[in-house]
């Protein structure tokens, strides 16, 4: 019984900063029970972000991070920064997270290697 389970993948454990070959790797595995926040202000997020991402702005991110996941939740962070990523990733922490791994890159490392992001279309506009 034991050499199946040691077929069975099992995801990277969460780490304090990750790369995101890390975080893909972990989506990849399936039922990955995750979040990923992007704390970048509301037009950065509409504009583009990582595919499956929940936007929390710094400034109401422990707020809305109290009201809506658990303590013990995954949490893969990013903002404009590795800066302000760290400083997300601190609030959390300091609210009683446990589970919170800095994406270093963001949004750019993850575009760089071709992972899938989305938009948010502004009202109006319309694709051909």
């Amino acid at each position: 019984m034991s050499r199946i389970l040691d077929l069975i993948p099992n995801p990277t454990p969460l780490r304090e900063q990750c790369l995101v070959y890390d975080l893909k790797a972990r989506l990849d595995w399936g039922e990955p029970a995750l979040t990923i926040i992007d704390v970048r202000d509301r037009n950065q997020f509409n504009s583009s972000h990582i595919l499956g991402a929940v936007p929390m702005p710094l400034h109401q991110l422990v707020e809305r991070a109290l009201a809506s996941l658990e303590l013990n939740r995954d949490i893969y962070i990013y903002g404009e920064t590795d800066e302000e990523s760290a400083i997300a990733a601190g609030k959390l922490r300091a609210a009683g997270y446990v589970n919170v791994s800095q994406i270093r890159g963001g949004l750019p490392a993850w575009k760089a290697v071709g992972y899938p992001i989305e938009a948010i279309p502004f009202p109006g506009s319309f694709y051909l």
